[in-house]
């Protein structure tokens, strides 16, 4: 899509991933599944390329290098399921127990990464949704 006169643009996003990122996840969708930034295949491989953008971790929880690689792959899963791409009645539960899992990895205590885990299991349901797709603005 080409604009003239105006831009189209999406808010609220804070990072930018400066080059890809793959990863190996225990989310297996039935048929593979390719966006412009986010693919995801029958085996688990999920690739984030270069240019996508998120958020960060939600909520009170602050940003830390510790929480930003989780962080990256919820997101992305997550707007697979606002794009319907994935179930998220299916899937959301074992994006949220990744996102705790990462962060584990990442250094994250276990009493805090649960914590972020009972919080999304809580509120995160609104985030997965299709009817809280990114809304596009304009301008001028």
């Amino acid at each position: 899509m080409v604009t003239e006169g105006f831009i189209s643009y999406r808010a609220d996003y804070k990072y930018q991933l400066a080059s890809s990122y793959k990863i190996d996840i225990p989310i297996k969708p039935n048929s593979a599944i390719k966006t412009d930034f986010i693919d995801l295949d029958t085996n688990g491989n999920l690739l984030v390329k270069e240019g996508y953008a998120w958020d960060g971790p939600s909520g009170p929880v602050i940003d830390t290098d510790q929480n930003m690689r989780a962080s990256l792959v919820h997101d992305a899963l997550y707007q697979l399921m606002r794009l319907e791409q994935l179930s998220s009645r299916t899937h959301r539960k074992a994006a949220d127990q990744l996102f705790k899992d990462i962060c584990k990895e990442d250094g994250v205590s276990n009493l805090r990464a649960s914590g972020y885990y009972k919080a999304l299991r809580r509120f995160g349901k609104p985030a997965a949704s299709p009817q809280n797709k990114k809304v596009v603005h304009r301008a001028p």
